[in-house]
């Protein structure tokens, strides 16, 4: 049984099809698209072109901006809380430092968060057997006065460790002025727009942590009514859409969790971190889930990483995360962890970058139609 193909301009009708090319119909089809490509042109025009399409696009995102705040308001949640700023019981944040013979890295981390507005203390946690030099104090000393652009100068201290433990990144700070303790490693830096932005965040959920680098668990099978779980890298959040905890080695918490954590959590957790020497972040992460019994917050934003590889980067690293995970577990009797897909996002910069996309499609689109006719 023969096929008929009809051919125009090289395209083909399907084979079994017994419409041949009609000029009638295919003019008729074409009415109503070449109708309204028509009456988009005559808005398009009406506007004056590119430059005014430029200028409606940042009026319109001037409006979306006013429109975001009232909204804020309305929510009770206040994007830029300069009462709790100054607040002596919240006081900004203390950045919370971990560091290990690398002054170097450290010099440049004090540096730069001092720079950020809202610290108000940096505490650097020094679990090294000699005491840190007088020059190296010194250095930072001068390094915070000259970076810090706030009246109030932010203060550093040394937290001095008699052995290198990891447990000791999460120990209890005396005097401490503000409720928003920020961990993170001493290679690891956020800029400081990115780290206010996370602080407005916890301060709107302050029982839970929140911050930049998220990783997820799942159950991986069930034996004899014992669960076995598999602790899941970047790449698997990535891939999965999902996360249960944020690392320490950059996060917003609460500082009631260092006391939980030295005075209340197992015992045989710390003895765990400390023969392992590894698994503290876990640790934390479990102990605010089993707290609060909520998921973290990741919040989202670039964070720079300027040193060499860490310990994530050794041979079966990642045998040792699933083996912590499932021995915390264990001790705790419970999974505390709570999965989520939420991810905070400052919402003014997205807008902004999503309507210059859209106004630049829309002057090409406008371009290639011109072209054509």
């Amino acid at each position: 049984m023969a096929s008929i193909i009809a051919l125009r301009d090289g395209v083909s009708a399907p084979a079994g099809s017994s419409d041949l090319y009609s000029p009638a119909k295919e003019k008729a089809a074409n009415r109503g698209a070449y109708h309204s490509r028509h009456l988009l042109r005559r808005i398009r025009s009406s506007l004056g072109g590119a430059k005014a399409k430029l200028l409606l696009a940042a009026g319109t995102a001037f409006a979306l901006l006013l429109i975001a705040g009232r909204v804020d308001s309305l929510m009770g949640w206040n994007p830029n809380p300069s009462s709790s700023v100054s607040s002596p019981s919240r006081g900004g944040y203390t950045v919370l430092i971990n560091t290990w013979k690398r002054n170097s890295l450290l010099k440049q981390a004090v540096a730069h968060y001092a720079s950020c507005s809202g610290t108000d203390a940096i505490h650097v946690v020094w679990s090294e057997s000699d005491p840190p030099s007088d020059s190296l104090k010194a250095y930072l000393r001068k390094i915070v006065l000259s970076k810090s652009q706030s009246a109030h100068k932010p203060n550093v201290r040394f937290d001095l460790n008699k052995e290198d433990n990891l447990n000791n990144r999460f120990k209890p700070i005396q005097d401490l002025r503000t409720d928003a303790i920020f961990s993170v490693d001493d290679d690891v830096v956020v800029l400081c727009p990115t780290l206010d932005f996370a602080f407005n965040v916890w301060q709107s959920a302050s029982d839970t942590m929140v911050g930049f680098v998220p990783r997820m668990h799942w159950l991986d099978e069930e034996k004899d009514g014992v669960a076995y779980y598999s602790y899941g890298g970047w790449w698997s959040v990535w891939w999965m859409g999902t996360y249960s905890m944020v690392l320490s080695k950059a996060a917003f918490f609460h500082r009631k969790y260092l006391d939980l954590y030295t005075f209340k959590m197992p015992s045989s957790i710390h003895d765990y971190v400390t023969k392992e020497r590894n698994c503290e972040d876990i640790a934390m992460s479990l102990l605010v889930a089993n707290a609060t019994g909520a998921p973290p917050i990741w919040v989202k934003g670039k964070i720079h990483e300027i040193g060499a590889s860490g310990i994530s980067s050794l041979q079966g690293h990642s045998n040792r995360r699933n083996k912590c995970l499932n021995d915390f577990i264990s001790l705790y009797g419970t999974m505390p962890l709570i999965s989520t897909n939420v991810k905070a996002v400052d919402a003014a910069h997205e807008w902004f970058w999503a309507l210059i996309f859209w106004s630049l499609l829309w002057t090409r689109d406008d371009s290639a139609e011109s072209h054509a006719t």
